[in-house]
C-alpha cells in the first residue's frame, strides 16, 4: 500500500484472495476452511490504507509527583520514580512528541503510520509503570478510567 504518508506491507495468509479493481479491493477465501481469515484480512487492508493516508495517534498520560518524559532524537525517556530513568528507542515510522496539560503532567503523542506497530510500543511505554489503583500515579492512555481504591482506614474508633 503506498500513499502520501508512506508505504506498507502486508503478507497474506494462504488461502485467501485480494483482487484490485476500478480502485476498489475485494477479498475473498479459497475454500470455506479460511473463511475465519476473511474479516482479519479486510481489516489488515483497510488499517493499510487508513495509515498511509491520515496516519495513527496514540496518546499516553505521564501521571505522578516527579514523573516525566521527554524525546531526544529516536529515543524516549522517560522519568517513573526509578533509580534509573527509562529509555525506551522508538522505531524507524513513528515519532513521539511531547506537551503538558493544564495540571502539568506531561502527555505522550506517538503517531505512525503502522497501527499494530504503534499499539505495541504504546503497550510497552505503558508496561513500564502501569496506573496503580491507590493514587493514580503511572502510565495510562488518555481517556483510560481507573477505578480508584480507598486505600487504609482507622480501626477501632
Amino acid at each position: 500500500m503506498k500513499g502520501p504518508k508512506g508505504s506498507l506491507q502486508q503478507t497474506l495468509p494462504h488461502g485467501v484472495i485480494v483482487d484490485i479493481k476500478d480502485g476498489s479491493v475485494e477479498v475473498s477465501v479459497s475454500t470455506s476452511e479460511h473463511n475465519n481469515l476473511w474479516g482479519l484480512v479486510r481489516t489488515l487492508i483497510n488499517n493499510m490504507v487508513v495509515g498511509v493516508t491520515t496516519g495513527y495517534e496514540k496518546k499516553l498520560h505521564v501521571i505522578g509527583v516527579g514523573y516525566a518524559a521527554k524525546a531526544q532524537g529516536k529515543n524516549l525517556v522517560l522519568s517513573l520514580g526509578y533509580s534509573h530513568p527509562v529509555n525506551h528507542a522508538l522505531p524507524e515510522g513513528i515519532t513521539a512528541s511531547i506537551e503538558k496539560d493544564p495540571k502539568g503532567s506531561d502527555i505522550v503523542t506517538l503517531q505512525g503510520i503502522d497501527k499494530q506497530l504503534l499499539g505495541e510500543h504504546a503497550a510497552r511505554i505503558r508496561s513500564y509503570r502501569k496506573p496503580e489503583p491507590y493514587k493514580g500515579k503511572g502510565v495510562r492512555y488518555v481517556g483510560e478510567y481507573i477505578k480508584m481504591k480507598a486505600g487504609k482506614t482507622a480501626a477501632g474508633k
